[in-house]
């Protein structure tokens, strides 16, 4: 054993095991700026860096904005924490696409309700694992932005809508492989579920719009965000 480990650093393979042993992880979020990332759904945003960590924050007039990778990403595994203000509404878009012209979909809300609802060019859509402060407490579930609305709601999962923590760091695991989805929200399974309607898209943050001046200044903060592609 020990001939074997001096050749391997004789032969400078130590390095090449060490960079082997991530897993295939890869941050997304540098810590230092917006890098890598690009503005979806408006002509400005608000999302910038603070003390190492990214930082949404609403103000008047801006609709829904997006920060969003510039590569795509088909099947991964990701992972990121965020801690958001009460009052606000956010996700994490995955698969994700821009409408290149105006486009109608079909609409759920909360599979309770069934219609239309007509996009214009330049709408940001896709899978969305929700954010959701709220007292309905659906954080973790699948939503789809631009299109059909909700696709697995947490009615039914109550384990789940108890495992976010208002006012505390929580963190997403996510995982699309092929027409399979996963999300669990601090460890607790959320959703598990089935789609076909996307393969491939960016990733993206949302800072969603607001309504009243009373929201203006609510922030959502990221780290730790990391992906691993899989095969």
């Amino acid at each position: 054993m020990k001939k074997l480990t001096l050749l391997f650093y004789v032969f400078g393979l130590v390095p090449l095991i060490s960079c082997n042993q991530d897993g295939g992880w890869e941050d997304l979020f540098n810590g230092k700026d917006l890098e890598g990332w690009e503005v979806k759904g408006a002509a400005e945003s608000n999302f910038f860096v603070e003390d190492g960590i990214l930082v949404a924050e609403t103000k008047m007039g801006l609709p829904n904005t997006f920060l969003a990778t510039k590569k795509d990403y088909g099947n991964f595994e990701m992972e990121v924490d965020f801690k958001v203000d009460l009052g606000m509404n956010s996700g994490v878009q995955i698969r994700s696409g821009v409408y290149e012209k105006d486009t109608s979909t079909s609409y759920m809300s909360g599979r309770l309700e069934e219609g239309t609802r007509d996009w214009e060019v330049g709408t940001v859509h896709g899978y969305q694992i929700e954010i959701d402060p709220s007292d309905r407490a659906w954080t973790g579930g699948f939503y789809e932005e631009g299109g059909r609305g909700w696709l697995v709601p947490l009615t039914e999962n109550e384990e789940a809508r108890k495992a976010f923590k208002q006012g505390e760091w929580n963190n997403f695991r996510i995982i699309a492989d092929g027409n399979q989805f996963q999300t669990w929200i601090n460890g607790v399974k959320a959703v598990e579920t089935t789609d076909d309607d996307a393969s491939t898209g960016f990733i993206a943050l949302q800072l969603h719009s607001i309504r009243s001046e009373d929201q203006v200044g609510l922030r959502i903060l990221w780290k730790n965000l990391r992906i691993r592609e899989l095969d």
